[in-house]
């Protein structure tokens, strides 16, 4: 499905779709450490489920940490449900649709294939990861999904209405989601530009401004420390291992990129750490970003760190920034701290090495 174009009318394509499905239950899958993005598309798809007489669930296979995300959905009051991939009840959903993602960077996609659960829609701005084959398919290399979700709402899939307090939650959640995915704009395309200037007169400022103005977290300030300590940085690239984190804190990881993008010289950074789950489950979660035009994350991270033996990339993106999730299998689970310690120096000697390899460098 490489580079598949999006319906000759996306909004059209997409009431077909809903067109005749009054009754069903959706779920509409957010990637597994779900982003303002994805958080403000999901939302934006319940509602227009809602308005055709579909009832529609976000779900996610991970957690929410960062503390801008909290936020968004506690201050918009938006309802997200986590679930184990064990824990989807069968035959709850009469269809599944995938925003911000492609089933790569979630947990419950085997789940929900094993249910036969019908793959709806997809609707991502990354690039194609040839993962599922839904009915409707809507890939745009913008700088936010949401921007994708505001065309749809501009070309009268739903009818803003400022007075009603759940349009104005949705505007402004969809605006929170084009800001923080184009840096405040600054990847910005010009559909993103389009769909805000659209947005902004039903949005509340207020809370917006409120969201957009989180202060970091301790524990995010001490993983930020910790990957200043350990980065090593060659010919631009800035790379940096953060040990063990609980899943709770996975949301420092790409916080940390950030910060090491801004030092001088550096135009790429890559920050990553083992993850460790309350039951034990243990995968190698990364975070790239990049300032250098000429750098491509999703095909850098795919030639990079590979496939799985089910054929799924371990890594992908989209323009200037992306990530990636190794999952450790047999060798997860907390061990006394001498092994511990060992197995870490393995994993960030090995995923060090194969970033090192790419840029052509051997390490000192």
């Amino acid at each position: 499905m490489a580079n598949t174009p999006p319906p000759e009318n996306p909004s059209a394509a997409l009431m077909v779709l809903l067109s005749g499905r009054e009754g069903e239950r959706h779920a509409v899958v957010l990637q597994d450490f779900p982003d303002p993005d994805a958080i403000s598309c999901g939302f934006a798809y319940c509602l227009l489920a809602e308005a055709n007489g579909i009832e529609a669930e976000m779900i996610y296979g991970g957690r929410i940490s960062h503390q801008e995300n909290l936020a968004l959905i506690n201050l918009l009051d938006i309802e997200l449900i986590r679930y184990t991939p064990e824990a989807i009840p069968p035959g709850r959903y009469q269809g599944a649709v995938f925003v911000d993602n492609q089933g790569t960077t979630s947990a419950l996609t085997e789940t929900l294939e094993q249910q036969n659960v019908p793959i709806l829609a997809i609707v991502d701005h990354h690039n194609d990861q040839g993962r599922l084959t839904p009915l409707f398919l809507d890939l745009r290399p913008v700088g936010a999904c949401a921007s994708i979700f505001a065309e749809y709402l501009s070309e009268g899939l739903l009818a803003l209405k400022p007075s009603r307090p759940d349009h104005r939650r949705l505007a402004t959640a969809l605006m929170h989601g084009i800001v923080s995915d184009t840096e405040a704009m600054v990847h910005a395309k010009s559909l993103d530009f389009k769909a805000a200037a659209f947005l902004e007169p039903f949005i509340d400022k207020e809370i917006l401004v409120t969201i957009l103005h989180q202060k970091r977290s301790h524990k995010v300030m001490e993983v930020i420390k910790l990957a200043l300590a350990n980065r090593v940085v060659r010919d631009g690239l800035c790379l940096s291992g953060v040990g063990y984190l609980r899943a709770e804190e996975r949301d420092a990881i790409p916080q940390a990129a950030d910060f090491l993008l801004t030092e001088e010289n550096v135009h790429t950074a890559v920050v990553y750490g083992v993850v460790r789950s309350a039951n034990e489950h243990e995968a190698i979660h990364g975070s790239l970003r990049t300032t250098k035009n000429t750098l491509g994350p999703d095909s850098f991270l795919k030639e990079t760190l590979g496939k799985s033996d089910d054929g799924s990339y371990y890594g992908g993106g989209k323009a200037m920034a992306g990530g990636f999730e190794i999952p450790l299998g047999f060798l997860s689970g907390q061990d006394d701290l001498e092994l511990d310690q060992t197995k870490w120096r393995a994993f960030d000697a090995k995923i060090r090495r194969r970033f090192m390899n790419k840029i052509g460098i051997e390490e000192a």
